[in-house]
């Protein structure tokens, strides 16, 4: 397999979506791994297997109506491998995989039948101390824009998950791309303050156009950066609760069509409005483990 990811909304042919089979039990409140889901716990609203099942289904169904090539992970019994963006992620014709938390490690094994089809000398490792996840990596033909966290007290949250050891080995391995960082808010105890990845504030979409949360950012210079680059007339700005319910978690089948949930009345009208043809689907139970479309997808190849 020949892979090639420029950016986010080129023409897809191929990718692995996550599966919500046999997730496991509901996780105990003090092991969850971000906010959002610890708040569901707590609440006793945590999805349940039948309803993400049904919703990945439905992704599913989109992809190969448009005639994408999908892989799904063997499944592991009792752990949730919903989120394959976490596990790994393709630059150019480079797979390279993440230094996930401990307890995910599983994950990766579980597609290990998708990397076998790869050239071994285009399959990479980070160095252990080098943190970054699928999440917080957006390409934009030749900029590179990454997630991270720059404070000193990094390994304190649970919800960084790129640092700037990550960030740097991401610029020696892709020398000929412009590696831009972005310091991004975070929270082990409020999800509506918590930009988990770079893409839950921030995603390119269709021609030149992109969905922005200003206070995703710590750095507003960073965060006026992005809006210079695409313009204000082609950004749209949503709101603390639309960050929440994860409205910049897209996913781009081309520069045309986008799968969106279908709750995301503001957004999709936009997305039309600007002349691509939207998907939507029922995603508000995943999104209660604070991830969505993207989170949920690995691509491995576009035109």
């Amino acid at each position: 397999m020949k892979l090639n990811i420029k950016n986010e909304t080129s023409r897809l042919r191929a990718v692995v979506l996550g599966t919500a089979e046999s997730p496991g039990p509901t996780p105990e409140y003090e092991n969850a791994y971000d906010p959002k889901s610890a708040e569901h716990i707590k609440a006793g609203t945590y999805p349940v297997e039948e309803d993400v099942v049904k919703e990945m289904e439905a992704v599913r169904e989109v992809l190969e109506k448009y005639d994408v090539k999908v892989y799904r992970p063997k499944l592991v019994k009792d752990l949730n491998q919903i989120f394959t963006r976490d596990i790994a992620f393709v630059i150019d014709d480079k797979f390279i995989k993440a230094n996930i938390l401990p307890d995910r490690e599983e994950e990766i094994e579980a597609i290990s039948y998708v990397i076998d089809k790869i050239d071994k000398d285009k399959v990479y490792s980070l160095p252990e101390d080098a943190h970054v996840e699928g999440g917080d990596v957006m390409l934009y033909d030749d900029y590179l824009f990454v997630g991270a966290y720059y404070g000193e007290d990094y390994p304190q949250f649970i919800t960084a998950r790129t640092n700037l050891k990550g960030v740097e080995h991401l610029r020696e391995m892709f020398p000929h791309k412009k590696v831009k960082s972005f310091n991004l808010r975070k929270s082990n105890t409020e999800a509506r303050d918590n930009a988990l990845h770079l893409d839950c504030c921030f995603q390119p979409v269709g021609r030149g156009k992109a969905i922005i949360y200003r206070d995703g950012f710590l750095d507003q210079e960073e965060y006026q950066w992005l809006v210079d680059l695409f313009g204000k007339e082609n950004i749209f700005e949503i709101t603390r609760q639309e960050m929440y319910d994860m409205n910049s978690n897209v996913f781009s089948i081309s520069e045309d069509v986008v799968i969106s949930e279908r709750n995301f009345t503001r957004l999709n009208t936009w997305l039309r409005e600007n002349g691509m043809i939207v998907e939507e689907v029922p995603y508000a139970e995943i999104a209660k483990q604070e991830g969505l479309l993207r989170c949920s997808t690995l691509p491995l190849i576009r035109d």
